[in-house]
């Protein structure tokens, strides 16, 4: 406890799912933190929770493709608690239309850049004068296992998700002379409350039949990772794209198969 102990933190899209996971790991190791999304009602519960446990949060506005709302949120808490140390730039619009190269439009593509890349590269380009100004900080950026290939479907997300990685290398090696370090989680199928219940029994089978551990992830798999990255026992880490996935991605893609006809070998 209290690793990130008198740090001030902004988690985006923090009103459900792996954003709360990351607040409330957060505020348990001692950060300020600066609750957002677009749902006021929820965010506010997610602030009253943690007051309620004695953690300190507020709740503030934000729409990641108002460019308005991004640069509000960034500098009203730099304002109302004197310094930014660690920004969380998890918000992110999974109900976009996507598909396939020839199913795609212009308008969807543009969509799905708008809040998956570029308002995540404007929450950063906000955040640098105030952690310049403040001697240093961590930004830690949510990407995907879906950018580590292509997709039958998800083009734009998938194209999306990689320039959050390569964007994490570009921040790290042009601020990292500041303190300003930065690193990426990817996520594998995180169950969370909000989608437990829509989430496919298909799709469940297909990700335990290769994930190497015996669960599917949660939202504090990913907070704790984001605690490790966020504080200053990661001084030492920057520019780093962290698989949090049950080990999804290292192996073989035919390790399920070659399980099933109970074999080891090609």
């Amino acid at each position: 406890m209290g690793r990130l102990e008198g740090k001030v933190a902004i988690v985006t899209g923090s009103t459900s799912g792996i954003g709360i996971g990351i607040a409330r790991l957060f505020v348990r190791e001692g950060a300020t933190v600066v609750v957002c999304g677009r749902r006021k009602e929820r965010g506010e519960q997610v602030v009253a929770e943690i007051t309620a446990d004695g953690g300190t949060a507020s709740y503030h506005y934000l729409d990641l493709t108002d460019l308005d709302t991004v640069k509000a949120l960034i500098d009203d808490t730099a304002t109302e608690y004197g310094k930014l140390d660690i920004l969380v730039n998890n918000a992110a619009n999974v109900g976009l239309a996507d598909g396939s190269v020839e199913e795609l439009t212009l308008e969807m593509w543009d969509a799905i850049f708008a809040s998956d890349l570029r308002g995540t590269f404007y929450a950063i380009k906000c955040a640098l004068p105030h952690m310049k100004a403040a001697g240093g900080g961590s930004i830690v950026n949510i990407g995907s296992m879906a950018s580590c290939g292509g997709d039958l479907g998800a083009t734009a997300y998938t194209c999306a998700k990689a320039g959050v990685d390569m964007l994490t290398s570009s921040v790290a090696l042009q601020y990292g002379k500041d303190n300003i370090r930065c690193n990426c989680v990817r996520p594998g199928l995180i169950v969370t409350p909000q989608n437990e219940d829509i989430v496919p029994q298909m799709l469940r089978d297909i990700f335990i039949s290769n994930i190497e551990v015996n669960r599917y992830g949660n939202p504090e798999d990913i907070g704790h990772a984001c605690v490790y990255l966020a504080s200053d026992e990661a001084e030492f880490v920057t520019g780093q794209v962290f698989n949090v996935d049950g080990g999804m991605n290292p192996h073989a893609p035919t390790v399920a198969q070659f399980r099933a006809a109970g074999s080891r070998t090609w």
